[in-house]
């Protein structure tokens, strides 16, 4: 990993040029993207590569802990456990060295809450009453921000679209 051209052009960097640089890396270090592709591909038990900060060298052991912002990771053969971050770790697949591009993360949209136009009076609908328990009942009305629900077993109930769900009856 030592490029001999990279190092110069460092070396020949201002101190401000490399506190810049540092700034930018440990951004994208911190991203919680890079962050959770790394953590998909560990689990406790799990052997990995990192890197050993004192010399720049590859070193291999097993996961013991996996915490939010570091990983402990025990060596083969030495018995000495490691605290590291994430960027530190080659989680690799079976032995196979990751790639290293940028993470992609697929985000699907959230679903779409019910809304006033989604029901009709007479609709069968249930929903979680404030006591956190299932109820299921007829919509009577349908107000501007709320549907009136006459339940089965109860009393009536003004609640919010986004909390009903339909019922099909079979």
């Amino acid at each position: 990993m030592n490029d001999t051209k990279l190092i110069e052009a460092l070396s020949n960097a201002s101190s401000l040029e490399l506190f810049e640089l540092s700034r930018i890396i440990d951004r994208l270090l911190a991203d919680p993207r890079r962050i959770i592709a790394i953590r998909n591909k560990l689990n406790l038990g799990k052997s990995v590569r990192f890197m050993d900060w004192r010399t720049g060298q590859m070193r291999s052991g097993k996961i013991v802990a996996i915490k939010d912002a570091q990983v402990t990771v025990h060596e083969d053969g030495t018995r000495s456990q490691w605290k590291l971050s994430y960027a530190a770790i080659d989680p690799g697949v079976d032995g196979e060295q990751v790639e290293s591009q940028s993470p992609t993360i697929n985000i699907q949209p959230p679903p779409q809450k019910p809304g006033r136009d989604d029901f009709r009076r007479g609709d069968k609908v249930s929903f979680t009453d404030k006591y956190l328990q299932p109820q299921v009942g007829t919509i009577a009305r349908i107000n501007q921000r709320t549907a009136s629900v006459e339940c089965e077993n109860g009393p009536g109930w003004r609640v919010p679209f986004s909390m009903l769900s339909h019922v099909m009856d079979i």
